[in-house]
């Protein structure tokens, strides 16, 4: 173990945030740079939410010694700074807040892992966690033993919604809120971040940024990085036991907002496999392939139509539609700080 206190480790630090567009905001009293284990969480315009996500780390059930990297992505009123701060300067978590200056969701992520790679040489395992969820208490220990056991070189685990309005219950089963998966063991792919242990050794099969920046308003650039690191013949992992809880607000179970959810995952389905098409003719073929999805997405909808609630059948129209868009240029940008509700 090889502990030091941060006001000796400053040139260490330094080294780690050579970019000038991030700067550290806090830092743990001792860090140890020998860790194996660090955990991710970029942050934005959610303080309280954050205080919870970091209570649930804080209280994690595992032997194991593991760091924290925060990323403030708001550089003007940095809400989430004090929270971090907070919980490192009482010793409650070890590790870094820093302030990515450049907003957007690659910019954060990015930011966080590439800090995390820097400043803890040993690591060689990196979760993430958003800053509106909370890690039930086994779930790094589960992650990190499914990534010892499997030799995975990515574990994904469920992200279970919990709706500050619970008059719609059935929304738990939606596209838009459902785990891809039910079920534990060996997996083709996993889609989002929320919930993910990635092992150093995937990084370094990638240049850098490892999540490329065309996604940094869109979102998805977490699918497009797995997709190439399934085309990379890496190995995929799902724990459904390591359950991650989402807070999911009152805005978000509008008719609107899902709706434009389902544009949104349609626009990433395009741009991902626009980019991983090789040629115009592979490209010409993911165009005509989107535009031909509308009128068969016309007809799975209403076959859903008969067993389920009208806003879950239109989610295939509202993905094929999002796509169609997409192909012509027209994409959602929810996450311009414009556009965000804290």
């Amino acid at each position: 173990m090889t502990l030091i206190p941060t006001d000796l480790s400053a040139t260490r630090i330094s080294d780690a945030v050579r970019d000038p567009n991030r700067e550290i905001a806090a830092s743990s009293g001792v860090i140890d740079l020998s860790v194996g284990i660090v955990v991710c969480i970029p942050c934005f315009r959610r303080p309280e939410h954050l205080r919870l996500t970091l209570e649930s780390l804080a209280n994690q059930r595992t032997p194991r010694s593991f760091a924290v990297v925060m990323v403030e992505n708001d550089a003007t009123q940095r809400e989430s700074a004090p929270v971090a701060a907070e919980f490192l300067a009482a010793g409650r978590l070890q590790g870094v807040c820093l302030v990515e200056k450049r907003q957007g969701n690659c910019q954060a992520i990015n930011a966080a892992f590439e800090t995390a790679q820097a400043l803890f040489p040993a690591a060689t395992r990196f979760l993430m966690i958003d800053d509106d969820e909370i890690a039930s208490s086994d779930w790094l220990e589960l992650m990190v033993r499914t990534a010892e056991a499997t030799g995975a070189d990515v574990v994904g685990g469920p992200v279970l919604p919990m709706f500050d309005d619970d008059s719609k219950p059935w929304l738990s089963r939606h596209p838009a809120f459902c785990p891809a998966y039910d079920y534990s063991g060996a997996v083709p792919l996993i889609y989002g971040c929320g919930n993910c242990l990635i092992t150093r050794a995937a990084f370094e099969r990638f240049d850098r940024p490892a999540f490329d920046l065309r996604f940094n308003f869109l979102g998805g650039g977490d699918c497009d990085f797995f997709v190439r690191c399934r085309d990379a013949g890496m190995i995929f992992h799902w724990t459904a036991e390591a359950v991650i809880t989402e807070t999911v607000p009152q805005s978000r179970t509008s008719l609107g907002w899902i709706a434009k959810r389902g544009l949104r995952i349609g626009a990433i389905n395009y741009r991902v496999q626009y980019k991983a098409a090789q040629g115009a003719a592979a490209r010409a073929g993911v165009f005509a392939q989107m535009l031909g999805r509308l009128p068969l997405s016309l007809v799975r909808s209403a076959g859903l139509l008969t067993s389920s609630k009208a806003v879950v059948a239109m989610h295939p129209v509202m993905v094929a539609l999002g796509s169609m868009l997409a192909a012509f240029g027209i994409e959602p940008k929810p996450y311009e700080a414009s556009k965000i509700v804290s």
